[in-house]
Formats: structure tokens, C-alpha cells, sequence
């Protein structure tokens, strides 16, 4: 079993003495106003263990992790089904690009992608009574918790600039595979990417995910163990914009990004670990973030290959 607490603690302080790189999400008011210099990481393991070092009681926007999350549940009441919607493919375009919407007749190319995020949306939104009370209850209830809020501040920012989004959405209206009304859709979205959590919390949250869709934490079945692998599977091909193919090549783990600086990932039937630093490179993931966790597997030598 490698030594968790050394090669955190060590990896970390060599990562957070690096030259600063990257910018944070400046196209976002309330991500522009971020301290660039946090820099967090916490690794939980299905039996328990917590391994974490830096600012990683600190809240930031989660932003597209959480898609993560709204497709879990929308799995969970879907079933198969809910591939005639979105597809599983990597993109091979821009996360909110319109062309492949046109090329693909109004299907998104992945759950990951803002297209396809938008499209999940829809979903919750016509399968839940109270779509924002109750996915909030499933984010926290995943492992137990009440704390977990959306940022009311964080949702108006992205609204006062989500002018692609918003172009995307009517794009998917136009095609039919938006159900609802398209700001009501769309004001979920700007919602669900606007959760709150630090490293502690997404990374005790994801560990359904390393245990076969069962919380370690409160030993409930969030999602099968088939759906598990599934999306497990899209994470690893496209958790990551145009970079997923970097990210299986350097560190070989299912993880998500956010142009919040964080970044979740998961080794199977191990561990959840969450690393969060606001600057972000040319392809909207944590710099700092990436680098740790490419050497944080290789100096652990376990990755899922």
C-alpha cells in the first residue's frame, strides 16, 4: 500500500512552490473575483482514510463536476434510456460549441459537454416535483450531509453572461430535445453549476463512485453498479473538454474538471481525491490540479491501466 500521507504532503508542497500558471475563469464575474493563490487536496478511501493538505476547508464553485452528479441521478431514474437523448461520445469540439449540435441533429455529443449538461437538465426538470429542492437533497444525501448550498451570486453571474448557453439550449428546443421551457432549464443549469463545496465534502461525495455506486458513508445504493462503470467510463473518455485524452494518458483515472479550479478523480474500489487550485490552463482545467494528480499516480503507481 503506498504511503498516502507522504506523498501528498510531499507532492503538494512541491506543486504549490511552482511558478504560478494559468488564469482563473475570468469570463464569470464571481469566478473572476477568486483568490488564484488556494490551492487544496483531499484523497478519502472506501475504508475511511482522509489524506489532505492546504486550503481544503475552502468553498468554491464546483461548476461542471456537479454534471457529474445531475447525471447520476438522471441515470438513476432513466435507466438506458436516457442514451436516445444525449450520446457517449468524446466531443472533438468545444464544450459549448453549436456546430456539433447541427452536425448531430440536436443530440449532444456527451453528458459532459454544456450541451449535453443542458439536455440532462430537461430531464430532472420533468422527472422531480421540485427539481432544485431535490437534487440539492441528493447532492447531500449522498454521503450523509445537509451543508451543501448552491451560490445565488455564483448562478446570477453565469446567467448575466451565458449567452452561449443560452444559445445552446434553444438550439436543443429547435431540434425537439428540450422538453421544458427554456429558461427553466436553463436556470437549473446555471444552479446545479453553481454548488458549493471544498475538497473535503466533493471528495466524500464521489466516493459512490469508487465503490461501485453504494456510499461508503452511509452505506445507501445511489445508482447500480452497471451505471457506475458507465459513467465511470465517461468520465475517463470525457471528463475533461478537449484534454480527457491527456488526462487518461498522464494520470490513467475517471475524473471531471470545472472552470472553478477543481477536479475530481477516482480509482475504483480505492479512492476519491479532489484537488482544487482557481488558475486554469488553455483548456479550462486546473493547472496545479493537473500536474498533482499526474504525479500524484505515478509516484503511487496505480492508476486504473
Amino acid at each position: 500500500m503506498p504511503d498516502y500521507e507522504k506523498i501528498i504532503a510531499d507532492l503538494y508542497d512541491e506543486v504549490a512552490a511552482m511558478a504560478p500558471k494559468g488564469t482563473v475563469a475570468a469570463y464569470i464575474p464571481e469566478l473572476a473575483a477568486m483568490n488564484p493563490q488556494h490551492f487544496a487536496v483531499t484523497m478519502t478511501t472506501v475504508e475511511g482514510q482522509v489524506f489532505q493538505k492546504g486550503s481544503f476547508e475552502e468553498k468554491y464553485s464546483i461548476q461542471s463536476i456537479a454534471k457529474v452528479l445531475s447525471l447520476s441521478l438522471a441515470y438513476s431514474m432513466l435507466g438506458e434510456a436516457i442514451w436516445t437523448r444525449v450520446g457517449v461520445e468524446p466531443s472533438g469540439t468545444a464544450f459549448n460549441s453549436l456546430l456539433q449540435l447541427e452536425a448531430d441533429s440536436g443530440i449532444p455529443r456527451n453528458p459532459f459537454i454544456n450541451a449535453g449538461a443542458i439536455v440532462v437538465s430537461d430531464i430532472l426538470i420533468s422527472n422531480l416535483a421540485n427539481p432544485k429542492e431535490e437534487f440539492l437533497a441528493f447532492v447531500n444525501a449522498i454521503a450523509g450531509r445537509t451543508d451543501i448550498r448552491y451560490s445565488a451570486k455564483i448562478a446570477a453571474s453565469e446567467k448575466s453572461v451565458g449567452y452561449r448557453n443560452i444559445a445552446l439550449c434553444n438550439f436543443l428546443k429547435s431540434f425537439g430535445n428540450i422538453h421544458n421551457e427554456a429558461d427553466a432549464v436553463l436556470n437549473f443549469y446555471f444552479d446545479l453549476c453553481s454548488i458549493e463545496m471544498n475538497c473535503t465534502q466533493l471528495s466524500a461525495i464521489f466516493l459512490f463512485l469508487a465503490n461501485a455506486g453504494v456510499s461508503p458513508l452511509t452505506g445507501k445504493k445511489i445508482i447500480s453498479a452497471t451505471q457506475t462503470k458507465r459513467i465511470n467510463a465517461l468520465m475517463q473518455t470525457c471528463g475533461f473538454y478537449d484534454e480527457s485524452g491527456e488526462f487518461a494518458f498522464k494520470v490513467g483515472l475517471p475524473g471531471k474538471s470545472g472552470v472553478g479550479g477543481g477536479i475530481i478523480a477516482i480509482h475504483p474500489q480505492q479512492y476519491s481525491i479532489a484537488v482544487w487550485s482557481p488558475r486554469l490552463n488553455s483548456k479550462g482545467n486546473s493547472y496545479k490540479g493537473m500536474v498533482f494528480l499526474e504525479e500524484f499516480t505515478t509516484r503511487s503507481a496505480l492508476s486504473i491501466f
